[in-house]
């Protein structure tokens, strides 16, 4: 399994950075949704994954956290393989070229909030159309394990999301990072799915996996309101989710690779 060394991944982040940067509003908006629904395609899997065995995971509490990691990474597998635009991948991948004056810094920001719209699109179709109109998580062990999700998400305080936010995506895009370092679908694999599974099990906040999660606990029944999803939840994952990737990883893997 051939794998790049370190310097060769901050180059080959900073000229995926570049083909980025050069689509058309239309396809970033395009490749955009497809990443919120592929996010929401692996965050459905988790739920009815993690939450079915609801006799073995109560006495077994990291088991449940483990089988929702497992199979949460099906998301970020299908934004690389299959080709979508991510925002929190995004956060670490556009700051080696910014850092390098390939660019500046509105055509990051337009990424950024271009992808991140149309992530949440993406997201609110699968949830509505795909799930809350399917049934698919009526029942119980599911519907009661969604509202309880959707609840503990938004009932942590504004800096504990927040530093959840930056782990969330520190390991996303690590994810990613390893992503770039192999050359086989194998390698690509395992290096995308590792890194997903952790956070997942550890329990951190990424920004497009709650716009699938919130959503979809309010549509089944959970006391929450859309100022608690975008207020106590939404805005500090994701300014956690951007110091995670964009600095954490991004900046700090220029900064030891490519700084003159």
């Amino acid at each position: 399994m051939s794998v790049l060394p370190s310097p060769e991944i901050v180059t080959a982040a900073e000229n995926a950075a570049l083909q980025k940067i050069g689509f058309s509003t239309r396809k970033t908006i395009t490749l955009g949704i497809l990443a919120g629904i592929y996010i929401a395609m692996g965050g459905l899997l988790s739920l009815l994954i993690g939450y079915g065995f609801p006799e073995i995971t109560a006495h077994n509490p990291g088991l449940q956290r483990l089988l929702s990691g497992c199979m949460f990474p099906l998301g970020l597998i299908l934004v690389v393989f299959a080709g979508a635009e991510l925002f929190t991948g995004n956060n670490a991948v556009l700051i080696p070229g910014l850092c390098n004056r390939k660019y500046g810094i509105w055509p990051v920001i337009r990424n950024w909030v271009l992808v991140y719209c149309s992530n949440l699109v993406g997201a609110l179709f699968f949830v509505y159309i795909m799930v809350y109109y399917t049934g698919l998580v009526q029942g119980d062990p599911w519907n009661s394990a969604i509202q309880n999700l959707a609840a503990a998400k938004v009932g942590m305080s504004w800096g504990v999301t927040f530093v959840k936010g930056i782990g969330a995506n520190w390991f996303v895009c690590l994810a990613v990072w390893l992503g770039f370092s192999c050359r086989s679908a194998a390698g690509k694999f395992i290096g995308l799915w590792f890194p997903v599974m952790a956070f997942v099990a550890m329990g951190y906040e990424h920004s497009i996996a709650n716009m699938f999660f919130i959503p979809l606990g309010m549509l089944q029944g959970a006391d929450v309101s859309l100022y608690d999803f975008a207020i106590r939840n939404l805005i500090p994952a994701t300014l956690g989710n951007i110091v995670g990737g964009a600095l954490f990883v991004g900046g700090f893997y220029w900064y030891a690779y490519q700084k003159k």
